[in-house]
């Protein structure tokens, strides 16, 4: 687990020190909401952990959001480097 989101920080990083940048939120997010959906395979009546899933879900639509306002560039590269849809 540490190991999968220190190479998500690195690989979204603005510059060396970048750990909060929205890039790296929405990468980290989106490694949370694949090992929810993995979880849900085995465990379909956790309706706790649905919650948390709804709200990382609506949390990274607003970072692409507002990331797509700010810097058009960079909200592409992070499409495409993630496999999201848009």
């Amino acid at each position: 687990m540490k190991q999968k989101k220190k190479d998500t920080i690195n690989s979204l990083a603005l510059h060396s020190k970048d750990v909060g940048s929205a890039e790296i939120q929405i990468g980290l997010l989106t490694d949370k909401i694949t090992k929810l959906a993995e979880h849900f395979k085995k465990a379909k009546k956790d309706k706790h952990s649905t919650v948390g899933l709804t709200k990382s879900v609506n949390r990274r639509k607003k970072l692409l959001s507002y990331l797509k306002r700010k810097n058009p560039e960079s909200y592409n590269k992070v499409l495409k480097q993630l496999n999201l849809r848009k």
